[in-house]
């Protein structure tokens, strides 16, 4: 018998650094049972440094110096927290996130980096790029490389600043200046016979070298120095040392000058609960220079002590020891490479190549992650089992519901509505009760965990819970919360639950409703609900109201089945994850309030599929509708997924109800009208008259409202145009 493990212990990992996501990779292939890992992050993505010289040579795509913190985080069964940390309080173990509650933690480890902006220079930040963050640099070299490039000037004469220019100097041709500044010397830190091997290769790639130089305004297109010297730039790049971020040293833990200041465990001198790793630490028992082999070389430490210590057996502890001296290799931008140790100094192609296998393979322990397996049934099992398991993991959110055709049959068999108060429209999801001159909307819906995140899971789950009484034109009133936990200790269920409550009421707060009570057990595992009731003193929008010669908007994209279902199963870009998830997290109030003034039917698309909850539609007003594909938004990514064969698990039943009432296209090409979404958009049936007043109102507020199709007079059926040929 399966018994399931209880969550005692969070361990959060604050950054994506290096250390972090081999700590990740590590942790999912063999997790400690009972704790939980987050991973607390800006973006989806973490840029590897050791590539970055190659990539603004342009010997790698943008997309190769990407570590997707998305998939790793669901290799390592993970929570990822899309946001930045912003403080951490080591009294009450909280963690100040921006854009969310707090973040509670038994353990925490920081790998944050640095950064290299200058906001003390002059137009630095309106013109200059920063080297770090990696990421954010990456992506501003190549808008400039596509928009044409120009003359380049690197302030900072390190080896990080002569890489940058010479392999700037390779990607932009000879005839561009590349000028390379620092108010010291140049390559100062660098072993003598190294330094001399990279100053004659500067000088052979013609770049210009400005020692002793400061810089005191940037500008558009060149720099002025003390002495009112110009130097022509249309990109200047920060690479002038690491500066901590400022947050660090304002947490009441022992620092040297904004660095984290640990011992030999990578423990936070002052807190044995707070550890650092990477560039945003101080090695106080053997301080190092800033370089990421150390940041590689801490990851197995790191990843034993937080296990020895979320075991509560700090004897199990090991202390880093790093090296003196490491090896050096140093791109030269044209596929040739410098080595140095130990004031041995050598260069060459060979060198290059040999960088580059290291870089690779370092990349590859992040693209060759396998999904979840499917569970293994018994070798006797009863008939039926196998196809009933299916072949793919379960879906989470809408995905995992129940299909239109079982739903409408069990429907079917329960008696007529009796009473004068109820009156609930055939299809409608929402019940509507008569109270004098008031209607009084009442509606439930729960979601399936498809995120580690409680707090995110709440957020949507809200939104989509309301999602019925918006597309009713009611203002919401009251919530009771339906909450089922897995197993946990006592003092994680309540961390769990505040988390939980805190993100639901802030999105029942913005919509005018009270959270007025609820329910909360403990199950397999983690669904979050809401019932909601609402009010209009109006006549509700209901199904019933759509007339031929009406227009059909749409609010959101469609494609939330897709792309849940493929991160499951690890083929989602974690930017394409990030945004669907962003969308599902995005209030759909505002749409509804702008909606509800015109529409003659409204319905909010979910688990049934933009088809099924359009012929909803079609059914109660007895019309039918025409769709054409070219105009039915999709989110960025869910295509060409969808085309590699990734479903959400209710997207063969929403098929098979609702195919034969399709006319035209319904194979693959029409195969995104039965994904099942999560916090879907609204989809309404208006006046052709009134499309471009409503669709200004809906921009004026940020939403998009596109019109994808019309309703038809005739039976209730949907016709199918592909107009993308």
């Amino acid at each position: 018998m399966h018994v399931s493990i209880p969550v005692t212990k969070d361990i959060v990992l604050i950054g994506g650094g290096h250390t972090h996501a081999l700590v990740l990779k590590s942790w999912g292939m063999a997790p400690l049972p009972g704790a939980r890992l987050t991973l607390i992050t800006p973006g989806p993505t973490a840029a590897y440094s050791g590539m970055l010289p190659g990539h603004i040579a342009g010997h790698y795509p943008r997309d190769a110096l990407d570590i997707d913190l998305v998939k790793l985080a669901r290799f390592a069964g993970a929570r990822i927290i899309l946001g930045a940390a912003t403080g951490i309080d080591p009294v009450t173990r909280m963690i100040r996130v921006t854009g969310r509650g707090p973040v509670g933690y038994d353990l925490v480890s920081a790998d944050i980096g640095v950064h290299s902006r200058m906001a003390r220079l002059p137009g630095f930040s309106d013109f200059g790029a920063p080297v770090k963050p990696l990421d954010h640099f990456a992506d501003r070299w190549q808008d400039f490389v596509t928009a044409g490039g120009g003359p380049v000037a690197v302030i900072g004469a390190g080896v990080a600043g002569a890489e940058l220019a010479m392999a700037a100097r390779r990607r932009l041709g000879d005839n561009v200046s590349i000028t390379l500044l620092d108010r010291a010397g140049i390559l100062d830190a660098v072993n003598e016979k190294a330094r001399t091997r990279l100053l004659a290769e500067l000088d052979h790639q013609k770049i210009i070298l400005k020692p002793n130089s400061d810089v005191t305004q940037v500008n558009a297109d060149h720099l002025v120095l003390a002495d009112n010297t110009a130097i022509l730039s249309a990109l200047t790049l920060g690479a002038a040392g690491a500066r901590p971020h400022a947050w660090l040293a304002e947490q009441g833990l022992p620092h040297q000058a904004g660095f984290l200041s640990v011992g030999p465990t990578l423990q936070s001198i002052g807190d044995e609960a707070v550890f650092a790793v990477g560039d945003c630490a101080h090695l106080a028992h053997a301080p190092r220079p800033k370089a990421g082999v150390y940041a590689v070389r801490a990851a197995p430490i790191l990843l034993n002590n937080l296990r020895a210590l979320a075991q509560e057996k700090p004897e199990l502890m090991r202390p880093f020891n790093p090296q003196r001296d490491y090896l050096k290799l140093i791109s030269l931008g044209d596929r040739r490479a410098l080595a140095e140790k130990a004031g041995i100094v050598v260069a060459g192609r060979a060198l290059w190549r040999w960088k580059n296998n290291i870089d690779l393979a370092f990349m590859q322990k992040f693209s060759r992650l396998k999904p979840m397996a499917q569970p293994r049934l018994p070798v006797e099992a009863a008939a039926g089992t196998s196809e009933a398991l299916g072949d793919k993991p379960l879906c989470g959110g809408c995905g995992a519901k129940i299909g239109p055709g079982g739903l409408k049959t069990a429907l079917k068999s329960l008696p007529p509505i009796t009473r004068d108060d109820v009156e609930s429209m055939p299809g409608d999801d929402a019940a509507i009760l008569a109270m004098g001159n008031t209607r009084q909307i009442l509606s439930t819906d729960h979601l399936r965990a498809f995120t580690q995140d409680p707090a995110l899971l709440a957020r949507i789950s809200a939104i989509h819970a309301l999602g019925d009484c918006w597309a009713m034109g009611a203002a919401p009133q009251a919530v009771l919360a339906q909450i089922i936990l897995p197993r946990l200790s006592p003092a994680l269920q309540s961390r769990w639950l505040e988390e939980i409550m805190s993100a639901a009421s802030d999105v029942f707060s913005d919509a005018g409703a009270s959270i007025i009570g609820g329910h909360s057990s403990m199950g397999a595992e983690l669904t979050i609900g809401f019932c909601v009731t609402g009010t209009t003193n109006s006549a509700p929008i209901t199904l019933n109201g759509a007339k031929p010669g009406d227009a059909l908007l749409l609010t959101k994209p469609l494609g939330t089945g897709v792309v849940l279902a493929a991160e499951m199963q690890l083929a989602a870009p974690g930017d394409v994850v990030a945004k669907t998830w962003a969308q599902m997290a995005t209030s759909s109030a505002s749409a509804a309030k702008i909606l509800s003034l015109e529409a003659h039917a409204m319905t909010d698309v979910t688990g049934f599929g933009l088809a099924g909850h359009l012929f909803n539609i079609c059914e109660a007003s007895k019309v039918g509708a025409q769709l054409n594909l070219r105009d039915i938004p999709v989110i960025p990514g869910a295509e060409n997924l969808l085309a590699h064969g990734y479903k959400s698990s209710l997207h063969a039943a929403n098929f098979t109800a609702l195919a034969p009432r399709i006319r035209g296209a319904v194979a693959e090409a029409a195969d995104i009208l039965f994904d099942p979404q999560t916090s879907g958009g609204l989809l309404a049936a208006v006046p052709a008259a009134k499309v471009p007043k409503i669709q200004a109102s809906l921009s004026e507020a940020g939403i998009p409202g596109i019109q994808i199709g019309t309703v038809l007079a005739g039976s209730p059926e949907i016709h199918i145009i592909d107009g993308r040929k």
